[in-house]
This record gives C-alpha cells, sequence and structure tokens, in this order.
C-alpha cells in the first residue's frame, strides 16, 4: 500500500466512500452494486427479521421479540395519530416501513467497518423526494385545487398575498431539501467525530480518557441514530397532516 493510500485509509472521511462490489454498467449507465447497496439490503433484511421474529409466535402475553415488535407498531401508530389524525392511518404501512427502514439502516451504520447509507444524502433526498411528491399527489387527490390554498393563510391582506404565496412556496418546496440535510448531516458528523476521537485511542496511557469519551459518545450517537429516525418520521406525518386537513 502506498502512503497516498495509507493516507487515505485512515482519513475520516474513508468510512464514507461508495466502492463497487458488483461492476455493471447498462447504456453508459452505472449500475454496479456497491457497498451502499450492500448495506441497504442488509438494513432491510435485519428490519425485516426483526418483524417476523415478532409475528412468528403470537402470544397473549408476548416474549421480547412480540413485545419489542408491538411497542415499535404502537410507537409509530401513535405519532401518526398524533400528528395527522386517524386519516393518516391509512398511510400507516409506508410510514412504519419508513421509518423501521431509516431506523436500521442508522443502527447498523454503528457496526464497525460497516456503511453508513443515510450518511449520504443522495439516498436522504431520494426517500424525502419519493415522498413529497406521493403527500402532494394525496393533496391533488384529495382536495383538487383547492388544495393550493396552502400556499395562502386564511385572512392574509390583498396585499401581501403575492408575497405570503411565494414565501409559503418557497418552504414547501424546501421540505424534501431540509429533511434530507437534516438526516444526512447528523450521521455524517457523528461518524467523523467518532472516527476522529478513535484516532486517539492509541496514544498509551493517555488513550484511556478518548476510550472513556468514545463509549460514551458511541452509546450517545446510537440514541441520534434512533432520534434521527424519529423525527424524519414525524414530519412526514406533518407534511402529510396538511396534505390531508390543509390549514
Amino acid at each position: 500500500m502506498t502512503e497516498e493510500a495509507a493516507h487515505a485509509a485512515h482519513s475520516p472521511l474513508a468510512q464514507f466512500e461508495v466502492h463497487s462490489l458488483i461492476p455493471f454498467h447498462l447504456g453508459g449507465y452505472d449500475l454496479s452494486f456497491t457497498n451502499a447497496s450492500l448495506w441497504m439490503v442488509v438494513a432491510a433484511a435485519c428490519a425485516t427479521l426483526f418483524m417476523m421474529m415478532g409475528v412468528r409466535s403470537r402470544q397473549l402475553v408476548p416474549g421480547r421479540w412480540q413485545g419489542a415488535s408491538e411497542m415499535l407498531v404502537d410507537f409509530v401508530s401513535d405519532i401518526v395519530t398524533s400528528n395527522a389524525g386517524k386519516e393518516g392511518l391509512k398511510f400507516f404501512p409506508l410510514i412504519f416501513s419508513l421509518f423501521i427502514f431509516i431506523l436500521f439502516c442508522n443502527l447498523c451504520g454503528m457496526i464497525p467497518t460497516s456503511f453508513t447509507v443515510t450518511s449520504h444524502i443522495i439516498v436522504t433526498f431520494a426517500l424525502a423526494l419519493i415522498l413529497f411528491v406521493g403527500i402532494t399527489i394525496v393533496g391533488f387527490v384529495k382536495h383538487g385545487t383547492h388544495f393550493l390554498s396552502l400556499f395562502l393563510p386564511a385572512g392574509t391582506p390583498w396585499w401581501m398575498v403575492p408575497l405570503m404565496v411565494m414565501i409559503e412556496l418557497v418552504s414547501y418546496m424546501a421540505r424534501p431539501i431540509s429533511l434530507s440535510i437534516r438526516l444526512a448531516a447528523n450521521m455524517l458528523a457523528g461518524h467523523l467525530l467518532l472516527k476522529i476521537v478513535a484516532g486517539f485511542v492509541m496514544i498509551g496511557v493517555l488513550g484511556i480518557f478518548p476510550m472513556a469519551f468514545l463509549l460514551i459518545f458511541t452509546g450517545f450517537e446510537i440514541f441520534i441514530a434512533c432520534l434521527q429516525a424519529y423525527i424524519f418520521t414525524l414530519l412526514i406525518c406533518i407534511y402529510l397532516n396538511d396534505a390531508l386537513h390543509l390549514h
């Protein structure tokens, strides 16, 4: 390994590099199966296995797996009901799938030598954009052109209408951007700090202090991984409520 390659391998940013595992090109497009693809599959498989273990033996008195899966379902159901109303429960399967996928992507990223899929804004933006378009379609299907009233708060003076419409429209269009950046930035920053602190652990006796901080911050980062999945889901439910009930 050359000096440049060794330096790149120890760089805090090296953990975010996308590498091709199974090269595949079609019509000039790179459709290779990458480490990002692999860990998305792993996260989806872990989430599926978790839920299958929970419903494998349904009992009146739930065991550990069933209790954990039911708690997760009730948790997301409460988020949907509290922020999008009972009408939002029609979209519960989609929202729950979104929550558990992001949660397991975040948690799988905590495994040493793994790849944090949600640290890449292309992934988080794709998720946010698909949901944004879907919610907008729901709004137009339910309300028709009256959905456009979302961009004009009730009681707005006539002379402020153009300004308020512009502000509301820009705010609405920024939703997928803010969603994606918030999730990606939090996962990126946390993993960068973990990598940097881990580099100080090997400094003899003084490495005890970075090690202690590393252990504490690892627990905090796991909490952040769960929190960011919750925040992403919560905001999606709030946006869905706007589409279902307008202002």
